[in-house]
């Protein structure tokens, strides 16, 4: 790796260890219920421009680089030696975990940090072979993360003193210039998203659970849609949090843990997140403290809207400990925010409606959460995880159709944004509805139901849900205004139609057929 000449190799340390490190070293301070507290400076979120994939022979021909940035493999070699030139001397903290719950397609990796909170957070989300690693753990892929080295765009070739490259042809993973942790869980999402297709297993940004009879749902969405908060249900051990396989088998978690958002976390609305999350061993990432009594301020966006808890799996009272379900999923969700006021808080798709959300992958920013961001602004994200996605979304999208009409999975699209009119407007949807919703549409309460049409998106709504008034079921009705409405939904199929129009010279007939029109 050339690292040779580092200074102290901490390997595998237990939480308690690096908790002591992480305080000695400065990098965080203990909360009231003993959560590690940190902050990651002016990266509050990922870089997305600044992810490279390194161009190698291997890997040339099933990368789709529309969508990804290409560097070239001189580049990653030389700075992999700057980053070697700067680690000269310094500890830094090594952990070898696995990614991927079924063994048949686990991917060992070790990842080596010069901070000892990152080692910890990489401890909580992926899988821990710490305990058992030995000298004969073998990492297939290595993540080097050097978060005070920042890069000089001008020797260094890339675009910024941040920097994400992924080099498939020499399994490493190198990322500099950022303390946010995120960078190290999306980049080994990134390779299982590369590796799992060329074995005929679906790599999906998703979280998932499983009902009492073996039952299995899952929620896709983007990040604030709402998959770990509907995923959480007492009554449906969770399976995993934000990734997952879909192999021939069954559904499998890529994770051990949860990354969870804790903006405006509420106990009563989300008891088990927030349980896991005041106890030892979370790592909670630019969380507001009070300095002296350390209670948690949960409402502060005061350093970013984006604070995160990351959490082991273990921490939740009901989750499927092997990390596996061996069955397919019977209901596909697929989560959107919209901020507009626009669609339905639940409408039924066909298997074809379904292929044409997820190749879309919508949901809305809503206004100041942005500088710039004044009205809400859709948001179109292939697969759910276009950042993270390395072949062309077709690969995917494909796999993905082949599986719901194998398995005939339900599916359905939620929406956990607004209604009765767009953000700043109208209101969001009360959680209660949205869990009432979704629980009817996994235990088959909407199966005999009388459904209506919505005129502007082929949409089939539900006239009556159990649990939730019949009057916010047609979102056209919640607005006091139906004309500013129309004039809504119009605009926002227009967006809809304008970001599919790349697909549509390779869709099928039956998915173009299911296209929205402007």
């Amino acid at each position: 790796m050339g690292l040779g000449g580092v200074g102290t190799v901490y390997r595998n340390q237990s939480a308690s260890q690096l908790y002591e490190q992480a305080l000695a070293r400065g990098e965080g301070r203990i909360g009231a219920d003993g959560q590690l507290v940190v902050e990651t400076g002016k990266h509050t979120g990922r870089s997305p421009q600044d992810k490279f994939i390194v161009r190698e022979p291997g890997s040339e021909n099933h990368i789709d680089w529309e969508n990804n940035k290409p560097i070239d493999a001189h580049v990653f070699d030389a700075l992999l030696a700057r980053v070697g030139e700067y680690l000269s001397g310094k500890d830094v903290f090594s952990l070898d975990c696995h990614v991927g719950a079924d063994p048949r397609y686990r991917l060992p990796v070790r990842i080596i940090t010069e901070f000892a909170w990152h080692s910890l957070f990489a401890r909580d989300l992926f899988i821990d072979d710490a305990d058992d690693a030995g000298e004969t753990f073998v990492p297939e892929f290595t993540v080097i993360d050097a978060a005070l080295f920042d890069a000089d765009p001008v020797r260094d070739g890339v675009r910024s003193s941040t920097f994400v490259l992924v080099n498939f042809a020499r399994k490493i993973i190198l990322i500099g210039g950022t303390r946010y942790a995120g960078e190290i869980k999306k980049s080994v999402f990134t390779v299982m998203n590369y590796l799992m297709p060329l074995r005929e297993t679906l790599s999906m940004h998703c979280s998932a659970n499983v009902g009492g009879d073996g039952d299995v749902a899952i929620f896709f969405g983007l990040s604030g849609t709402g998959k770990t908060t509907l995923s959480s249900d007492p009554k449906r051990p969770l399976i995993g949090d934000d990734e997952h396989g879909w192999s021939s088998d069954g559904v499998f978690n890529f994770e051990g843990g949860c990354y969870a958002k804790m903006i405006k976390l509420s106990q009563s609305a989300e008891p088990e997140i927030w349980a896991a999350s005041h106890r030892f061993g979370t790592v909670l990432e630019n969380v507001v403290m009070d300095p002296q009594t350390r209670k948690l301020d949960l409402d502060s966006a005061a350093l970013t809207e984006n604070t995160r808890s990351a959490y082991p799996v273990a921490f939740l009272p009901n989750f499927v400990k092997s990390g596996m379900a061996n069955a397919h999923p019977k209901t596909i969700i697929m989560l959107t925010a919209d901020a507009f006021g626009v669609l339905p808080p639940i409408a039924k798709l066909t298997a074809e409606q379904a292929m044409y959300h997820f190749l879309s992958g919508y949901t809305a920013k809503v206004a100041g959460t942005e500088r710039g961001v004044t009205e809400p602004t859709a948001t179109f994200s292939t697969c759910f995880g276009a950042p993270f996605m390395v072949h062309r979304p077709t690969v995917y999208a494909n796999l993905l159709g082949e599986r719901i009409a194998k398995h005939e999975a339900s599916c359905w699209l939620v929406n956990t944004g607004w209604t009765g009119g767009p953000y700043g407007v109208g209101s969001r949807m009360k959680i209660a509805y949205t869990r009432a919703m979704v629980n009817a549409a996994i235990v088959g309460a909407l199966r005999h139901v009388a459904y209506e049409p919505e005129p502007f998106f082929g949409l089939h709504l539900p006239t009556t849900v159990p649990g939730v008034p019949s009057e916010v079921l047609n979102p056209r009705n919640a607005w006091t205004d139906t004309a500013a409405y129309d004039a809504q939904a119009r605009k926002l199929t227009a967006l809809f139609a304008e970001n599919f129009a790349r697909f549509a010279p390779h869709a099928s007939p039956e998915l173009l057929a299911v296209a929205i029109t402007a």
